[in-house]
Formats: structure tokens, sequence, C-alpha cells
């Protein structure tokens, strides 16, 4: 009898220890107000024609169900497939359109929109009169095309369109489409052999080859087939309803016609494809061909990626940046190196910038030299094209003229990436005789307009629109928004007459457009009405503080309070600090403010701001700056202790407003703010608990590289550890909760990382809870899945921290 009941006890004993360690349950949902947020419809996207006669408004749906998220998927070279219709499997959908005529104010219906619309992003034609735009179904892709003037909508496709390796459509004019099409059923789709030929076999001989963390990638020579099956595609012209192919099937990456649409220039992937690197990065030729496919010039035979050098700035030493000159007929450009691809070579020049003319059979010629590494060319007329250099190791950029007509090249502006205070804008664009979008000029050809849509300042975000003189290089402001509410220039109608459509909001209201002129100065004309989806934030504060680190570098934050809260009354509230850390190679750019707080607050489903609504304080964007130490160091150097510095400030801010009880805060953060999060956990003992989501927290899975980091595990291996949360798990005391994506399709966050963590602190004795959500990926999409994910942290916060002893 003893014996039955020890064994008895025991079973009961192992029953409640698996049930504390699985803990599983079904779907939960987070309070009302904070699942009606989440759930909000979305106000619609805005797009207009040239002239502003007509909009047309996209809106989508707030999130699929898991069940949508759980059907077939293919995972290969980098992608993620819907087996059955030639697409990717995991998009956002547009799930209406509508038309407005901006006029006569009055919207219209459009007819003929398939039932159960699942659209992707609209063209407009040449002459704005029509759009054009794909539709999902379970089985195909289709393309549709809408009649502005009757407001009706056809499907024009003959055969299904494939969208596998990107845009699958441009228009030719007004009544002619190019599209990839499938060129057999999906049901022909090779079968998975169920004994294999044999082993899969990776070998390099010698040759060095290091390459990112990519997932999906090919891993057998059934994937090959898989993924050659579904990638190769056939071009097609649509013209009235009648449909010729152009060339021959091949696996068709990006194609673009030339500006006198006489030519088209092809990515034509080959064999072998790699076991490495993604799609983008496969073995490819390019080739300009004519209308009706014949092969006109073979530019390039380009190798697979797999040999790139590491480090940011280092490229193979192949021609790369192929693009048609947009100010002239047939003209094509590409980027050649001038070290070799190894941007530390002491040369004077990094790049050279080609050109080849139509018919394409003489020699290139040398447009220019870029001092750092080539990054584009703004096309604008035969005496102003904009070329951009960049240096990402470096944090800096140049912005320089090169004229055409005299082949000269001279340097109008550089700047840190980093230092938003002094980044002069974008140049404004207006289509030339070919159709294409080009840099254009005011006052007599000798200034460019130059739109800033964020306007960043010492007062927050304050967007502009200037003047750039071409001979003084001056950035002359004409417009700026006003303080108390954020409004951007979304569309310049006309660049002389400075007739804009401008998108504005504030704290209080909904973002909605406008038209404006600057030269006039009438009212402004109101031509969208959208109204506030989320009634439970009205009466949340938002105020955007300033504070500063113990080494003296200034900090912003967003501090959200809750309705009617008045700290006097209610004293210090909880408190979720909510940061992506960034690294800065100077201390004064890190110190800038970012963002306003007169922006109207939308919620994403990751936002942390939901919690306001039960009864947190809320420092969203906490400024998480990472800066170099000195001149030849490098921002990670001193990772850690500038984490400490960052949070230590924030709290002691909140804590002396008396807003927030120092006693009870929580930190979080997403990927690269979830390795934060690990980290603050680890090295502090600042907070009661912490929120890390589909994070990396084993540098060593990412050893050629990491966000900003480009030096490698074998050149830093001390580095790589110290930075590492894994390499500290036996320090996190403090509960940290672990969500993680199933299908993470990032780069370096595998949602091992989640597992290993987990096993690891709770092996320590660490308090941990992880959450494994079904068939998402780095960024979350179920509906379930997120209310889900929100339920967990609420409960997490009021357990750890609100509650906490």
């Amino acid at each position: 009898m003893f014996k039955l009941k020890s064994l008895i006890c025991f079973w009961l004993l192992l029953g409640f220890a698996t049930a504390q360690a699985q803990d599983a349950t079904s779907y939960q949902t987070p309070p009302k107000d904070i699942a009606d947020l989440l759930l909000a419809k979305p106000t619609p996207a805005v797009s207009l024609d040239g002239k502003a006669n007509w909009m047309l408004l996209s809106e989508r749906n707030s999130y699929p169900t898991v069940e949508e998220l759980g059907q077939p998927e293919l995972r290969v070279a980098g992608m993620r497939l819907n087996p059955n219709n030639f697409s990717p499997s995991r998009q956002s959908f547009i799930n209406n359109f509508i038309l407005k005529n901006i006029p006569a104010n009055k919207e219209y219906k459009i007819t003929g929109l398939p039932t159960n619309l699942l659209a992707g992003n609209a063209v407009w034609s040449p002459s704005q009169t029509k759009i054009a735009f794909t539709n999902t179904t379970g089985t195909q892709v289709d393309l549709y095309m809408i009649d502005v003037a009757t407001q009706k909508a056809v499907k024009i496709n003959k055969k299904p369109v494939n969208t596998v390796l990107g845009a699958a459509f441009t228009w030719v004019d007004d009544n002619t489409l190019l599209y990839k099409a499938a060129t057999q059923p999906a049901a022909n789709a090779p079968k998975r052999p169920i004994t294999p030929k044999g082993p899969t076999i990776q070998q390099n001989l010698g040759k060095t080859a290091p390459s990112p963390t990519f997932q999906d990638l090919i891993k057998s020579p059934y994937d090959e087939q898989i993924f050659e099956f579904y990638a190769t595609a056939q071009l097609v012209l649509h013209r009235n309803g009648v449909e010729t192919n152009i060339g021959k099937p091949c696996i068709l990456g990006n194609f673009s016609l030339s500006p006198d649409k006489k030519y088209l220039l092809q990515r034509q992937i080959q064999k072998p494809f790699s076991y490495l690197v993604t799609a983008n990065g496969f073995p490819a030729h390019y080739v300009i061909t004519d209308l009706s496919g014949k092969t006109i010039k073979l530019l390039a035979e380009l190798p697979s990626t797999e040999g790139t050098p590491s480090g940011y700035d280092n490229t193979q030493n192949v021609p790369r940046a192929f693009d048609w000159k947009d100010d002239e007929a047939a003209v094509i450009t590409w980027a050649m190196p001038l070290d070799s691809g190894l941007i530390k070579k002491n040369v004077a020049f990094h790049d050279a910038v080609f050109a080849l003319a139509a018919p394409f059979n003489g020699p290139a010629k040398e447009l220019f030299k870029t001092k750092l590494r080539y990054a584009g060319t703004s096309w604008g007329n035969e005496t102003l094209a904009l070329v951009n250099e960049i240096s990402r190791s470096k944090q800096s950029t140049r912005v320089s003229r090169y004229n055409p007509a005299t082949e000269s090249i001279e340097l109008l502006y550089e700047r840190n990436m980093t230092d938003a205070y002094n980044n002069p804008g974008s140049p404004v664009t207006g289509k030339n005789k070919y159709g294409r979008e080009v840099v254009i000029t005011v006052d007599n050809g000798t200034k460019l307009l130059m739109n800033n849509t964020t306007g960043s300042s010492p007062k927050g975000d304050l967007p502009f629109l200037a003047r750039f003189d071409l001979v003084t290089k001056q950035n002359e402001i004409i417009w700026r928004c006003s303080e108390g509410s954020f409004e951007s220039v979304a569309e310049v109608l006309d660049a002389d007459k400075l007739t804009l459509v401008t998108r504005k909001e504030s704290q209080t209201e909904v973002p909605n457009y406008y038209i404006r002129n600057l030269v006039l100065r009438i009212a402004d004309k109101s031509i969208t009405s959208f109204t506030n989806p989320y009634p439970a934030l009205v009466g949340v504060s938002k105020e955007k503080i300033k504070y500063k680190r113990a080494d003296g570098v200034d900090l912003t934050g967003d501090l959200y309070l809750p309705r009617g809260y008045d700290k006097d009354k209610d004293g210090p509230l909880p408190l979720l600090i909510w940061a992506y850390p960034r690294e800065f190679n100077s201390a004064a750019d890190a110190a800038q403010v970012r963002g306003s707080k007169d922006r109207f607050t939308a919620l994403s489903w990751g936002s942390p701001i939901y919690y306001v609504t039960q009864g947190y304080a809320v420092l969203d964007n906490a400024e998480m700056p990472i800066v170099a130490p000195g001149t030849d160091k490098k921002p990670n150097d001193n990772f850690i202790a500038q984490l400490k510095l960052n949070a230590e400030a924030a709290i002691d801010q909140l804590s002396g407003m008396g807003v927030a009880d120092k006693n009870r805060v929580a930190v979080g953060g997403h990927s690269y703010g979830a390795f934060m999060t690990a980290n603050l956990l680890a090295h502090t003992n600042l907070f009661k608990a912490g929120l890390a989501r589909s994070g990396a927290y084993n540098r060593t899975l990412t050893p050629f590289g990491f966000q900003n980091e480009d030096r490698t595990y074998w050149q830093a291996p001390q580095l790589y550890y110290e930075m590492s949360p894994f390499s500290y798990a036996d320090k996190i005391k403090t509960p940290i909760l672990l969500i993680h994506g199933e299908a993470d399709d990032n780069t370096g966050t595998f949602p091992i990382n989640s597992e290993r963590l987990f096993a690891a602190i709770k092996g320590n004795g660490g308090t941990v809870r992880f959450v494994y959500l079904p068939y998402e990926a780095h960024g979350y999409r179920g509906k379930e899945n997120i209310l889900h994910a929100l339920w967990e942290q609420f409960q997490w916060l009021e357990k750890y921290v609100k509650n906490a002893k």
C-alpha cells in the first residue's frame, strides 16, 4: 500500500512539474481596450494622379487569421511561396479600392472588383487614366485594370501571373502592359522523393566566401528543382486584349523598360543555385533585349554573391547597379569597383560609373568616378544629375552634381548619415518627355527643390520644403511645418507655383491630406476626412521628454501617461520602457532630437502604447545610442556600459518627474530591442521584468557581423562573447518573457535563439516564460497570435511589475 501511495504521489508531482514546464494554453485575449485598439480598421492609403483630379483610396483589413497564415508554404532560396499560385505566401493585401474625384469631392465605388479582393499595390498608367493591380486567389494571381473615367475594373491577363521573384508587371503605354506569366500549372510541381539519390554535399576549395546567416535557403537537389519550377516565368506583352510572348521562358528576376520603350533590361538567374545566399545573390546574366525578346546585348555574366568580401562597404569585383539613364532614350549605366571591391584600399576613387547607348555595340564610356562607394544616380536633364555615394562603416554620405554636357562632377554636400539636423532633404522629381521621374529645377535651372518629410530639429521633427542653390550650395527653407502639428509635403503638383499636397496631423487630429499653394496663399483645401480609429486613446497625454545620461549625451523619449492621470493624486506609476539601440560614430549626432510630440498616435501590432490604457506610464522610442568612444574605436567597444547609462538616465528622469516608480520598471523591445532587453537584465538590477520578442541572444550564431558591426567573430571573439546575453544567462534572475515566431525569417534571429536562451535561464534557476507563436515570421500577422502576445505581455507586467512586492 505504501508503494502504491508513493507511486501516486510521484506521478502527481511529475504531472505538476510538467505543467509548470509546459504551461500549454489556448489562445487568450487581452483587456477589451487593448483588443479594440489592435483590431481597429486602419485609415486608407492615398494615391493621387499628377494633377490631383483623382485619388485612389486603398483600404486594408486589420489582420489575417492564424488559419490563413497556416496555409501550405514552400521555403526555398530565401523566399516563402504559396505552392498553389506562384506568389509569395506572406503578403499584406488591399481589400478594397475607392476612387474619389477631388474637384467634385465625390467618391465612387469601383465596379468589377473581384469578390474577396486581395490586391497588390496599384500602379497608374503613363497618362494616369488607368490603374493596374494584381489580385491573388487560392489558385492563381491575376492582373486587373481600372478605367478611372468609368470606375470599372476588368481582368486582363489570359495566363496566370508569376510574382515569385518580385514586381511582375509594368506599363508600356496606356493600352499595353508587360507581365510575368507562370509557364505550368502548380499541380506539375516536382514531387519530393521519398528516398533521395544520395546525400547533400557542399564544399569549398580554399576560396574565402563569408555570408550572412540567411534563412530558408536551398538545402537539397529537390529544393533546386522546386525553385526552378516556381521561379521560371514567361514575359508576356498584353496590348488591347492581345497577348504576345516575349522571348523564351527563363528564371526572370527584375526587368525594366528603356525610357523610349524599345528595349528591356533583364536579370536572368543562372545555375548553379547557391546553398549559401538567397535568390537575389544567385549567378545571373544582365541582358538587353528588344520587345520581341531578341537578345541585343549580354551586358554581364555575374557570379554568385557568395564571394563578396566581409565588411559593409566591400563588394565583389564585378559590375553592379545596372540601370537606365532616365533622361535619354536608351542608355544603360553601371558601376565598377576601382579598388577590387575592398574599401580599405588606399585609392583616390573607389568606383567608376559607365554608360552604353543603343544600339549597344560600341565601347562603354566612363562617366565619372566616386570617392566613396557608388549608391546610385538621380538623373535630371542634359546638364544635371545627382550622384549619391555612401560609406556605411563611416556612416557618411556625399551628393555631387554631374554635368553630362561638360562631363564634370562637383561636390554639393556631404554629411554623417546619422546627422538628422543637417539633412537637406530629397530632390523633388517630375515626369520628363519619356514619362520617367527626373530631378526638376526651379529659378531658371539654378536651384533644386528639396523636400524633407522629417525635418529633424532641436524642437523635434518639423518637415520643410527648401530651395538648394546649385552655385552657393546653400539650402533655403521656403516653407516649414508650424510647431504644434506635424505636416509634411506628400507631393509637389506644381514646382513653380508651389502647389502642394500635404499630410497634416497633430496629437488629437488624425492625418489628413490638403492641397495648399505657397504663392497664392489661398485657404488650404481638405481632400480627405479620415476619423479617429482609436477612441480609447482620447485623453492619453504624450510628451517628448529630454534628459541626459551620466556622460553628458542628450537623450529623448516619447512619454505616454494614462487618461486623467494626476501625479499629485495618483502617485508614481509602473513604467514600461521600450527601445531599439542604434550605433553612432558621433556623440553630437546621437544627442539629436528625433520624432515629434505632435504626431497622431498610430498603433502597430508591436507597439507598447497599448498598456497606457491599463494604468502604465510608457516611454516609447527611448533613445539607446551606442556611441564610438573615440575616433579609432567602434560603437560596440563598450556596448554594455552604454546600455546601462541609457537605462539609468531614463529611469532617473521619470522617477524625478514623479510619474514613474523606479522600483516598478519593465523594459522591452523587438529584434535588436529584445537583444538589448536580455542584456540589460543580465547586467543590471534596474528592472522588475523584461519583454523580449524575436531577438538574437548568441552573437556567435551571426559570425560575419550583425547590425552595424562589421567585424567577424574571429576578428573580435571577446566582443561577440561579451555582447551575447546567452553568455550571462546565469545572471538573468529578473523575470523575462520570451516571445518568438516559429517561422522567423529575419537574418540572424533564428528561433533557436529564444529556445536556447530559455533553456539556459531555466537551467540556471531563472524566472522565464517562452511563447512560441505558430506560423509567425519576424513581424507578427495572425490576429489570434497578436492578441495572445499582447495578453502574455499584459499578464507578465501585471504579475511582476504593477503588483510586484
